[in-house]
């Protein structure tokens, strides 16, 4: 994705900004070294960010007398981008609050770009994306290869959640149940639930169990109400979540942590259910294809654009039957807008 331009006038503010935060951070450091100088801290324990507002997160405690409560903590200046997810090492201060001192490593990461075209990362350690879609509205097997490509590029596994079955007559069955069956033939793992019948909520529940999840899909397929059946209670903390936005108290978190009653945790945001495709170059967009990865480095030329050219090894799979049209035409697809999109930046 190419970057804006900025103007001197701009690039100097930016510095400037910069300059005052390297400050404020410096001094922050230097009280929290003092605090742990002086004893004023507990000691070291792990813990899980839940939210994240502005300069201050939670955590919630995962060891010792006070497992399971929060702590809106504060983070050394060096610790870099702290997500939802992430878990921390952090020690106690007074008053249900502490500081985070570093950092584990990440199994996994979400990432979206800024408005300067950079990558972010969301949320942190995610096992599973829930690919939700539902017999109205309609479903695009392009919309849902976005996701998928998303997941797969992400290194999360995906899942494809058909919801809202109760509505399923024979004109969305025809359209999706192939498009399924395309799916599941690529090793994608398909689940059926209706909130309404409370169909497929055993299977979606063991699913969830013990992994950290996201819902992702276009509005309108219910993602919200199976939020608040899985997590009872849910549409209140998310209403005061709003509430804070609107009064400015709080910076719009990033994404919050839930924890099922059964075990599992869903990390939810309406930033993230609405996630979709990042700018990203040629060769991660057609690594996301899992059944092209087989024929990937096998093609005459290099430079094979995948069109055209003699001796294309994608072409030949296609043409063998190896890879279905639909979802060739779909990378294609996906592959133009990305390139527009890059030359619109």
């Amino acid at each position: 994705m190419a970057k804006r331009k900025l103007t001197r006038r701009q690039k100097w503010q930016i510095e400037k900004v910069q300059a005052e935060r390297r400050q404020r951070a410096s001094k922050k450091d230097q009280a929290i070294d003092a605090a742990i100088e002086h004893g004023d801290l507990g000691p070291e324990q792990q813990g899980l960010i839940i939210a994240h507002y502005g300069a201050q997160i939670d955590v919630e405690a995962m060891q010792g007398e006070h497992q399971g409560q929060l702590f809106r903590c504060k983070l050394r200046s060096n610790l870099g981008h702290l997500v939802t997810g992430d878990s921390v090492t952090w020690r106690e201060a007074s008053d249900q609050s502490g500081v985070i001192v570093a950092r584990d490593p990440r199994n996994s990461e979400l990432s979206r770009p800024n408005k300067y075209g950079d990558l972010k990362p969301v949320a942190a350690n995610i096992d599973q994306i829930v690919v939700t879609i539902a017999p109205k509205p309609y479903a695009h097997a392009n919309l849902v290869d976005r996701y998928l490509v998303a997941a797969e590029a992400s290194d999360i596994e995906p899942i494809i959640l058909l919801n809202k079955t109760d509505i399923l007559d024979d004109d969305s069955a025809a359209h999706l149940e192939p498009m399924l069956a395309r799916y599941e033939h690529l090793g994608y793992r398909i689940i059926r639930a209706s909130t309404k019948t409370q169909s497929g909520l055993d299977e979606l529940h063991a699913t969830l169990n013990q992994r950290i999840s996201v819902f992702v899909g276009q509005s309108g397929v219910g993602k919200s109400s199976l939020v608040n059946v899985l997590l009872p209670g849910t549409d209140l903390k998310i209403s005061e979540l709003s509430e804070y936005h609107e009064q400015g108290v709080h910076t719009t978190t990033t994404a919050k942590l839930f924890h099922f009653p059964n075990g599992g945790d869903l990390i939810d945001s309406p930033g993230i259910r609405e996630f979709g495709l990042w700018h990203m170059d040629a060769e991660t967009l057609i690594d996301a294809f899992r059944e092209f990865r087989p024929f990937l480095g096998y093609c005459k030329f290099s430079d094979c654009s995948h069109e055209h050219e003699p001796g294309c090894a994608l072409l030949e799979a296609l043409e063998k039957g190896a890879i279905d049209p639909v979802r060739f035409d779909s990378y294609f697809n996906i592959k133009d807008s990305l390139d527009e999109f890059d030359t619109h930046q």
